[in-house]
């Protein structure tokens, strides 16, 4: 997704940062269902600097899944 020009579906500018959910600690992060003491992995979301928008979504372990 990188190497594209992002253009906001909901208000059509092109201005996108990336924010996390989640990080060190296993507080708001993505874990197997039914894996309660997993870890787990955060989440990046890509979304408009203007409204708001969330583009993408991306787990940044995947690794912690298999």
């Amino acid at each position: 997704m990188e190497n594209e020009k992002l253009v906001c579906k909901a208000c059509g500018q092109d201005t996108f940062t990336i924010g996390q959910v989640g990080g060190t600690t296993s507080q708001g992060n993505i874990r197997p269902i039914g894996a309660i003491m997993a870890v787990g992995s955060p989440l990046q979301m890509t979304f408009c600097k203007n409204c708001g928008e969330v583009a993408s979504f991306k787990v940044v372990k995947p690794q912690n899944f298999k």
